[in-house]
Formats: C-alpha cells, sequence, structure tokens
C-alpha cells in the first residue's frame, strides 16, 4: 500500500470502490469498502492524489480525506465518463476516475466549505419553497374554479380568493369542499412566511462579506445572485478568464464547427443552470430599465436595436458573468463606464 501515489474513488451511499496504482501505472490496488471502513483504509495509506466524482457528497469527503494528509481533486461526472472502457459499474468507474485525474489538461471542481455548502442550501430551499408556493396556489385556483369561482392571475388573485375560503358566509363553497381548501389556504400560509426568512437569510449572506458587497455594486446584479457566486464559486483564480466562467456558466455559443469552418449556434446552456438563470433575470431587468431610461453604454443601445430584448440579455448577462469574475479576481469595486456624448 506503501507504493500508492493515485487513487481513484467511487464514492456511494454504502459501497465505495477503490482503484489505486502506484508511479509506474500499475494497478496495486482493486478494492471494494464499506462506508464504516473508508476513512480508516485512507489513515493507513501514505499521502497520494486522490480523485473523486464531484456530486452532493463529494466534498465531505474531500474535506475529511484532506484533513489526513490526501491531495483531493473532484471531477465532473461528464469529464470521467469518456475514460470508462467498457461497461458500467463500480470497479470501470474507479479505474476511469484513477486514470483521468492524472491528465495534465483535465478541469477540476473546487472543494466547498461547509459554510458554502449551507448558503447554496438556502438557494436550493428557496426555490423548493417557491414551487411549493406555485402548487398550493394553482391547486387553490383549480379546486374553486370547480364551483364556477375565479379570480386574477397574480397575488392579488390568490388573496380574492383566500378572502372567499375564510369567508364562511360564502354559500358558493360547500362546507366539506371548505375543510379541504382551509387546509390548502394553511399551508400556503406557511410556506410563504418561511420564503421570507429564507429570502432574509441570503440578503443577510450576501452583505455579510466584503465580496458580496461588491457584486451588488453591479448593475443587475442581486443579493440573491451575489449570494449564490460567492457560495458556488470557491476559488475564482481557477477560470483563466472571465471568458471562462462564462463558459462555464453555459452564456457561450454552442460550436459545431470542422474543416476550418466556424458554425455557432444558440448558447450551450451547459454549466451551471441556476446561475445562468438569475444572470439571464437580472440583465433583462437592466434592459428594461435601459428601455425606459436610457443607460450609458452605446453598445447595448446598438444591441437592443439590432436584437430582441432576451437575445441582448443573454450576451449582457454574458458581459455581466466577466464584470462579475474581475470583480472577484482583481478585488476592486465596480466602476460605471464614462462615456462622453452618451445621455443618460
Amino acid at each position: 500500500m506503501m507504493r500508492v501515489t493515485t487513487i481513484g474513488l467511487d464514492i456511494a451511499k454504502t459501497v465505495f470502490q477503490v482503484h489505486g496504482v502506484d508511479a509506474g501505472g500499475e494497478v496495486v490496488i482493486r478494492q471494494r469498502l464499506a462506508r464504516r471502513r473508508v476513512l480508516a483504509f485512507f489513515e493507513k495509506l501514505a499521502p497520494c492524489l486522490v480523485g473523486i466524482e464531484a456530486c452532493s457528497t463529494s466534498h465531505y469527503w474531500a474535506r475529511e480525506l484532506i484533513a489526513r494528509g490526501h491531495g483531493v481533486r473532484l471531477l465532473p461526472a461528464q469529464y470521467v465518463k469518456p475514460y470508462v472502457k467498457r461497461g458500467k459499474n463500480d470497479a470501470a468507474d474507479a479505474e476511469a476516475i484513477c486514470e483521468a485525474v492524472t491528465r495534465p489538461t483535465m478541469r477540476f471542481v473546487p472543494v466547498k466549505t461547509p459554510e458554502q455548502q449551507s448558503v447554496m442550501m438556502l438557494h436550493r430551499v428557496r426555490l423548493m419553497l417557491n414551487r411549493q408556493r406555485t402548487q398550493l396556489s394553482n391547486s387553490i385556483r383549480a379546486h374553486l374554479s370547480e364551483f364556477g369561482i375565479v379570480a386574477p392571475i397574480g397575488r392579488g388573485g390568490i388573496d380574492q380568493l383566500l378572502a372567499i375560503v375564510a369567508d364562511e358566509k360564502d354559500t358558493r363553497v360547500p362546507a366539506g369542499a371548505r375543510v379541504c381548501l382551509t387546509m390548502l389556504a394553511a399551508q400556503l400560509a406557511v410556506v410563504k412566511d418561511q420564503i421570507l426568512e429564507n429570502d432574509r437569510r441570503v440578503r443577510a449572506s450576501a452583505r455579510e462579506t466584503d465580496l458580496g458587497r461588491r457584486l451588488m455594486e453591479v448593475p443587475g446584479v442581486g443579493p440573491l445572485l451575489a449570494s449564490a457566486f460567492t457560495a458556488t464559486i470557491a476559488d475564482p483564480a481557477s477560470f483563466k478568464t472571465g471568458r471562462d466562467l462564462a463558459a462555464w456558466i453555459g452564456l457561450v455559443p454552442k460550436q459545431n464547427s470542422s474543416g476550418g469552418k466556424e458554425r455557432l449556434g444558440s448558447i450551450t446552456k451547459a454549466g451551471n443552470r441556476y446561475l445562468r438563470q438569475m444572470l439571464v433575470v437580472g440583465a433583462m431587468a437592466v434592459i428594461r430599465y435601459a428601455a425606459r431610461h436610457g443607460t450609458r453604454r452605446p453598445w447595448l443601445l446598438q444591441l437592443m436595436q439590432r436584437r430582441p430584448a432576451k437575445v441582448a440579455a443573454v450576451a449582457l448577462a454574458n458581459k455581466m458573468a466577466r464584470i462579475i469574475w474581475a470583480l472577484m479576481t482583481s478585488g476592486e469595486r465596480y466602476r460605471e463606464p464614462t462615456v462622453a456624448g452618451v445621455a443618460a
């Protein structure tokens, strides 16, 4: 075991697969481990390089192995798949991880701290609560429509329906149906309170760091997006340029080039869907403001004249991602461009 230099570790819930090689590439270890034996196994090994596929639990195992003196690198699963020779099993996956982690051009995922994971959990719970609020609202609307009661779209409309449910004198709703609708209304009230508390915590997480406060100075970047960037990108230096960050988020054109001919399509939609969604939403807010009040960015005005609003929003989201990378790596504050002769 002392000869092991590189290990591919395929993690799971209860069964882990280890594939280790020495400096010459010869297989030294090919072993299956139970969960309770993983840490004890690595404590007996000399420090080595351990590769793990990035997933929900990989950051915990990476921190545990780093604390025991090993070097850990997390690999995106799509980058490991080409190294699987044939078939799909734990042993083949561990061998592929061991092979991929040694490639000089391989890209890795930075290990997140527990604090960063906690902030991202706030965002994931927020998405879940918003989905539940929509489900409950649509359910109340659908059930009341069975009795001929409808309301306008939006929060004002659902408030009208909740008032009807709470009014026991309204004979349009039968007593049996009112009991069920009251349950849904109570759940909706709880979910709304939880969303407000979640949003408060997200704003606090964005404002408690200097980086979060600096990012919120960028037009189109609010507390939600600033908090998500600080928690998602553990090490901005892992991206060589802002363009690399935009490509990682999925805001660059999809390429199908060959024979020296460059063919560009729509955006790739690869990478981080959550950051991409919020960047585009923030860019749309900037574009709506620019359409009404003007802007000091002449390139944005020219782009809005040539392209539809949503196409311009994607281009602006790409630029916002590069600005955010520059602020994260340089430590500077955002400076609004000054262009002579451009009216606000």
